[in-house]
C-alpha cells in the first residue's frame, strides 16, 4: 500500500516542535519583506481582516503559484505557539456547513458569524501541485483571533522564497526526488477528536 493511500481523509500535517507549529502565507513584498527584517507583522498588515494560514508547504504553494502571483511574490514561514494555534483550532467552525456536525443551516451560520477562527479541508498538492486524494488544513482568522496571532502567537517569520524557487526550479528540470528532499518536513501534528473533532469533516 502507498503512502498516499494510507493518508486519512482529514490530517493536520505541519513542521512543529514541542511548543510551536509553522505555518505558512503569502504577501507583497511591502509587507512580507518588513515583516521579516522587523520580526512582526507591520502596521500595514491589517489586524481588523480575517488572514488565512496554511500549515502545508505545497498547498501554499498551489495557491501563490510558486511565489508568483501579484502580491503574492514573498513566501513567509511563521513560526506561531502551539497553543495559539490550538486556541484556534478549537473556537473554529467549519467554512462549510456539515449537517452531520450542526444541528441546521440556521445554527452553522450563527457560529460561523461568532467564531473568531474558520478550517477548510482543501485537497493536498503533490510537486505538480495537482490534487491529491486526502485534505490539507487551511484556517482563518478574524477578529481576536487575527489580532492574538499577530501580536502574541507568532514567535519568528522566516522568508522561504528563495526556497520555493529552488523547489519549482527542481520541479521544471524533471528532479522530483531532489525537489522532494527540499521540502520542509510535514509529519502529522497531534490533534485529536478533542481538538478537531468537531472540525475533521
Amino acid at each position: 500500500m502507498d503512502v498516499v493511500s494510507e493518508e486519512p481523509k482529514y490530517r493536520i500535517r505541519a513542521a512543529h516542535t514541542a511548543s510551536t507549529v509553522t505555518v505558512y502565507q503569502a504577501y507583497a513584498p511591502r509587507i512580507g519583506l518588513p515583516a521579516v527584517r522587523e520580526g512582526r507583522f507591520p502596521a500595514e498588515w491589517k489586524r481588523d481582516r480575517m488572514t488565512w494560514i496554511k500549515p502545508s508547504f505545497l498547498w501554499m504553494m498551489y495557491r501563490c503559484g510558486w511565489a508568483t502571483k501579484p502580491d503574492q511574490e514573498t513566501v513567509l514561514a511563521v513560526e506561531i505557539t502551539r497553543e495559539g494555534f490550538e486556541w484556534a483550532l478549537r473556537h473554529a467552525c467549519l467554512s462549510h456547513y456539515d449537517a452531520e456536525r450542526h444541528a441546521d443551516r440556521t445554527q452553522w451560520q450563527r457560529q460561523l458569524r461568532q467564531a473568531p477562527a474558520r478550517v477548510q479541508w482543501d485537497p493536498e498538492r503533490d510537486l505538480q501541485l495537482r490534487p491529491l486524494p486526502y485534505r490539507s488544513l487551511q484556517l482563518g482568522l478574524a477578529g481576536e483571533a487575527a489580532r492574538r496571532y499577530a501580536d502574541e502567537w507568532t514567535v519568528s517569520l522566516t522568508d522561504v522564497t528563495p526556497l520555493a524557487r529552488r523547489v519549482h526550479a527542481a520541479v521544471r528540470e524533471g528532479a522530483l526526488d531532489t525537489a522532494r528532499a527540499l521540502l520542509p518536513a510535514e509529519p502529522p501534528y497531534p490533534a485529536g477528536p478533542e481538538l478537531i473533532g468537531h472540525l475533521a469533516g
